[in-house]
């Protein structure tokens, strides 16, 4: 993996970061770049069930990714109540708040740091997963973050990291008007927004909107760090 790191090409100059976000809206808009690449998201939304039942005092049964990028988090404790919404709640937000994480560290130019946390990260999450497509999904996500993070150059790094913060932020807008039409279609009925709808009476297109105002949120915040900066290449 060290020798293939090795044989990128040597540039000079540098990189505006718009262009790395424009590689990110395409990558997110894309179809068949987006069919592949929504693994992530998925993870990242997962993650996010699964820290925050932790969090809440529930006990965490496991996790499973699946190859049309859905995924499932299981968890034992109360039927009702906070801490049961909480965990509904916190997957959609979490790619987008990582996204933000991702971006801040970026402009505090904690690039290292920020790649080696999501190896570890990814690593943990390992032990939660009850499937053999989730397994590799993370493995291979994990990899190509370990090769950047430990092989390549101070900028390929800076260019991969600030690509990783930028699709989170995008990624995390993009699911949220999938389920929206998938709901209106008259699917997704068992959605994060509908389950949330019986738990609290609250209706789903409050969740959906409250989630997007979120994610449009940290978009905002994040691009105005990602977007100071010039970047070398490597």
């Amino acid at each position: 993996m060290e020798d293939v790191v090795r044989l990128l090409p040597e540039f000079s100059g540098t990189l505006p970061a718009s262009v790395v976000a424009l590689l990110a809206l395409v990558l997110v808009t894309y179809r068949a770049s987006w069919t592949v690449l929504r693994n992530v998201v998925t993870i990242a939304h997962e993650g996010g069930h699964a820290v925050v039942a932790l969090l809440s005092g529930r006990r965490l049964n496991g996790i499973r990714l699946h190859s049309d990028t859905s995924g499932l988090t299981v968890s034992t404790g109360p039927a009702h109540g906070p801490g049961m919404v909480l965990t509904l709640f916190a997957g959609y937000p979490a790619v987008s708040l990582l996204g933000l994480l991702a971006a801040w560290l970026v402009s505090a130019d904690r690039v290292s740091l920020l790649l080696r946390a999501a190896v570890v990260a990814l690593a943990l999450l390992l032990v939660a997963l009850r499937n053999l497509y989730g397994v590799l999904s993370v493995l291979l996500t994990g990899t190509a973050l370990f090769a950047v993070s430990w092989w390549a150059t101070p900028g390929v790094q800076l260019l991969f990291a600030q690509l990783l913060g930028w699709f989170l932020l995008l990624g995390g807008v993009r699911p949220l008007f999938e389920l929206s039409g998938k709901r209106r279609r008259g699917g997704a009925s068992n959605s994060d927004a509908d389950q949330l709808a019986r738990l609290t009476a609250a209706p789903a297109v409050l969740w959906l909107s409250l989630w997007l105002l979120i994610a449009l949120g940290a978009l905002v915040l994040g691009a105005n760090w990602l977007l100071a900066d010039l970047i070398p290449f490597w």
